[in-house]
């Protein structure tokens, strides 16, 4: 069974397509620069791999099936961030991805994951002698060195870095094919990032309730900041993030929120300010605070708060909640949380809630993926269930906010 997507030829790939565009293995040939029967052969190893036919011959030329339309679609999406990773690569041939081959981008994807050649002949189920040699034909195809070698060690250059991102994408374009076609038993694997306001309920419940459907899925799961887990994005390591939503468009990444939380403060079960029922500004200002670092949507928040007036010492900026909650027990400082990052900490009694939820102070929480991601019905649904989840999730409406729903 076909479960690898480095298991593909590239050619085969980009003959198919050409079949498809052309409507006639004659026209396609010429285009592909490959020979009919070659060609012919091409298409009919990749409807043997697929186990469905890709194409209906007519007398007046070929007729993409409805399968054949969708492994076009995963198809074209793979080769465009391939060639999109090796468009820098201006040294060399103008298409130099037309070069490449599948055995040589394993190689180099398990390198650039890995980062020495014996580690990556291992991961790339080759010996070490054809991870070089695999390594070595792919910078001679494209014209141009992809890799820093320095003593034991490997690293990729910034070209090599640029092919790497196009190549995870294309293959985990690839991989989501294979999943559509039924052809991967292990269900698809979703790369999920999670920043540190997501992580106490939302992302846990929905992959609880996901494994509970027995969805043929697994997890791979990135803790950071936003700021940390973006370039994973980008990348492919992640499929999507998890945590606070930016406030502005960012070109290559489409945001969805699912709710506004609404922040609270936070101190020291010991503060001066715990149990207190009236809370001002004037009292908050008078104490020293941690702040989230600079453009996070907490230190955001916090800005908004004290706009208009002289804003209270903040000593600490930190984008820890880890460190922040060590420091809140050690000292009568403050801060603004969600409920969601402070909740077992309150309820252990390290930490209290000073006033009421501060219905100005929000941030909102959503997913972050790719523009160019197209999930997989099993990906769906895991963006589905966080959508529940959020919902749900107003059990507390004391902090909860509105449910947002739109991508932006």
């Amino acid at each position: 069974m076909l479960n690898d997507p480095f298991n593909l030829n590239l050619r085969h790939l980009q003959a198919m397509l050409a079949v498809r565009e052309h409507g006639s293995v004659s026209a396609a040939a010429h285009r592909v620069g490959l020979s009919q029967p070659a060609l012919t052969q091409a298409v009919m190893k990749l409807e043997q791999q697929f186990g469905y036919p890709l194409f209906e011959r007519r007398a007046d030329g070929m007729l993409a099936t409805p399968v054949g339309e969708q492994v076009a679609e995963r198809v074209h999406g793979a080769l465009a961030h391939l060639a999109a990773g090796a468009r820098a690569l201006t040294r060399g041939n103008v298409r130099p991805e037309r070069r490449m081959t599948m055995t040589q981008l394993r190689a180099f994807l398990a390198l650039a994951d890995v980062g020495s050649f014996v580690a990556a002949a291992t991961a790339a189920g080759m010996s070490r002698t054809a991870a070089h040699r695999a390594i070595g034909d792919l910078e001679e195809a494209v014209g141009e060195a992809l890799v820093e070698r320095r003593g034991r060690g490997v690293s990729l250059n910034p070209a090599g870095r640029r092919l790497a991102r196009g190549t995870r994408l294309a293959a985990a374009e690839l991989a989501a094919l294979l999943v559509e076609l039924g052809l991967r038993p292990e269900g698809t694997l979703i790369g999920v990032g999670v920043t540190p306001v997501a992580r106490a309920f939302v992302a846990p419940e929905a992959m609880a309730r996901m494994i509970g459907e027995a969805a043929p899925a697994t997890f791979r799961v990135f803790e950071g900041s936003w700021a940390e887990l973006v370039e994973p994005l980008r990348d492919g390591v992640v499929d999507l993030i998890i945590g606070e939503v930016r406030s502005y468009e960012i070109s290559d990444l489409a945001q969805r929120p699912l709710y506004e939380d609404r922040l609270i403060v936070v101190g020291g079960s010991h503060h001066p300010l715990a149990g207190r029922a009236a809370i001002t500004l004037d009292m908050l200002a008078a104490y020293s605070w941690i702040v989230g670092l600079p453009s996070s949507p907490l230190r955001g928040a916090w800005e908004e708060l004290f706009d208009g007036r002289t804003p209270p010492a903040c000593p600490i900026e930190c984008g820890s909640v880890m460190i922040t909650g060590r420091l809140l027990t050690n000292g009568n400082f403050l801060t603004l949380l969600s409920p969601d990052q402070a909740a077992l900490q309150i309820r252990s009694g390290l930490l209290a809630q000073i006033g009421a939820p501060l219905p100005h102070a929000t941030s909102t929480i959503g997913i972050t993926a790719r523009r160019s991601w197209r999930p997989t019905g099993v990906q769906q649904r895991f963006m589905d269930l966080l959508q529940d989840v959020s919902h749900h999730a107003d059990g507390n409406p004391s902090h909860r906010g509105r449910l947002v729903a739109d991508w932006v």
